[in-house]
């Protein structure tokens, strides 16, 4: 009783993990597709976003330290963060290009990390017997070499950058799609197998 009351624990645990994979993996496609199909206009968009989101948050800081004027090392240090966001967020704003070396670099390591993490799943598979579990591990290694190529070598062309990093964020989505589904589809497969030997002990 208590086995299969774990079970179950394990299957909620499984089919939360599930969908918010399964969320961010589609929210990765659709930022994917989008950068893919209009890199020019939807990089100036986000760079000017992140921006101003900076701008505001450093404006709103500096005129908290003016009305409040406490005198606390706190105020002092929330000023200088503040000058140091709005200076951030302006340049964001003003020099696009050069920001836009920076993500290859960034992504990179966010997807190089995305990849160790599915050969770690895969892994798992392997571990549970899954017969296709090679495929797993296949796109796990193809995922963290995309993020190394694009550490190591960032693209000079911003729009083919873009197009690029579209390209792998579609990849890096459905392939996150895919592993989550054999491992519950292993997951409900250990579930049966364990439901059938609790019964042959009943009988």
């Amino acid at each position: 009783m208590q086995k299969k009351k774990g079970t179950i624990v394990v299957e909620k645990i499984l089919k939360k993990m599930k969908t918010n994979v399964v969320a961010s993996s589609l929210l990765c496609v659709a930022l994917g597709l989008i950068l893919l199909l209009w890199p020019g206009l939807s990089i100036k968009i986000v760079c000017t976003a992140v921006g101003a989101v900076l701008i505001m948050s450093g404006v709103i800081r500096i005129m908290e330290y003016f009305f409040v004027r406490d005198g606390s090392m706190y105020s002092q240090i929330n000023l200088i963060f503040g000058i140091v966001l709005s200076a951030v967020g302006i340049w964001i704003v003003l020099s696009p290009e050069k920001v836009l070396s920076l993500i290859p670099i960034i992504l990179g390591i966010v997807i190089t990390l995305h990849g160790l993490h599915n050969v770690k799943q895969a892994i798992g598979l392997c571990q549970d017997k899954y017969d296709k579990w090679w495929i797993a591990l296949l796109l796990g290694i193809l995922t963290v070499g995309f993020g190394v190529l694009l550490i190591c070598r960032p693209f000079v062309a911003i729009d083919t950058m873009v197009m690029l990093i579209g390209v792998f964020l579609i990849y890096d989505g459905l392939s996150n799609v895919w592993i989550v589904s054999r491992i519950s589809k292993a997951a409900r497969i250990f579930r049966q197998e364990a439901e059938a030997v609790e019964v042959e002990i009943v009988e």
